[in-house]
């Protein structure tokens, strides 16, 4: 499925493949190929299934996102990249930005050493499931937003390509990072209905508001994944962004 052709609108859809198994995932995957524009793998899915869950969802054609959030000391971080860098479907790699400028110095090391043709490597700001009062309880102060905003900037010093932000982040960060550096937007949730309980998303908007925002990618799960229809579901999402999208 290489050379495929979809919209605009859904080439900013990333589809979070939260699954345990990779049957699962690739049931999933399959049904939506043509509707979106990367696959999210995350390290449930990759302890579970390793580099061949990467390797047959990737097959599918869209590319993949490799969400494993890496978080340790800078040559071990350094190996892993190198590592994930080394499967040719993959697109975007995260780390937390919380790692220190020494960590993401030696992710963007590694990476260098692919040349143009790599992945790009993106720093975790503030995960969507947290705020003001979860950082207090951790020790660090200001708001998720501030905290954000200088996360990505110090990321972006770092030669980091972008950043993982919630949607409430988005317009701060594109005014203090500019225009090409990317943001990738989780916590994206329907307008329709109340929120559910085993939802743990706190920070959140709908596609249209973060698209408007200024996100480069939105990743979607659950609103898909969940739906009773998913493809119709990736349809509407993207008809939603197409929205935004379009010339007034």
């Amino acid at each position: 499925m290489r050379g495929r052709i979809i919209s605009p609108a859904s080439q900013k859809l990333i589809l979070a493949l939260d699954f345990g198994r990779l049957n699962e995932a690739l049931d999933m995957a399959r049904s939506l190929a043509g509707l979106v524009g990367m696959f999210k793998i995350n390290i449930h899915l990759f302890t579970a299934e390793g580099p061949e869950a990467v390797r047959k969802i990737g097959a599918l054609g869209p590319g993949i996102f490799l969400d494993l959030k890496y978080h340790d000391i800078p040559n071990t971080v350094a190996g892993a990249i190198s590592a994930a860098a080394e499967l040719s479907e993959v697109r975007l790699l995260d780390l937390h930005a919380t790692g220190s400028e020494a960590m993401m110095q030696a992710a963007v090391q590694a990476l260098a050493q692919r040349g143009a043709d790599r992945p790009k490597l993106l720093g975790i700001t503030i995960l969507t499931s947290l705020n003001q009062a979860d950082l207090r309880h951790v020790g660090i102060a200001g708001t998720p937003g501030s905290r954000a905003l200088s996360l990505a900037r110090i990321a972006k010093r770092c030669g980091l390509d972008g950043v993982v932000a919630s949607p409430k982040e988005v317009r701060r960060i594109r005014s203090g990072c500019g225009r090409d550096f990317l943001i990738v937007v989780p916590g994206i949730r329907l307008a329709q209905g109340a929120p559910s309980r085993a939802d743990d998303q706190a920070r959140i908007a709908t596609p249209g508001e973060a698209i408007r925002a200024g996100a480069d990618y939105l990743v979607v799960g659950r609103p898909i994944t969940a739906s009773a229809d998913p493809p119709e579901a990736a349809r509407e999402i993207a008809a939603e962004i197409a929205a935004v999208l379009r010339p007034a």
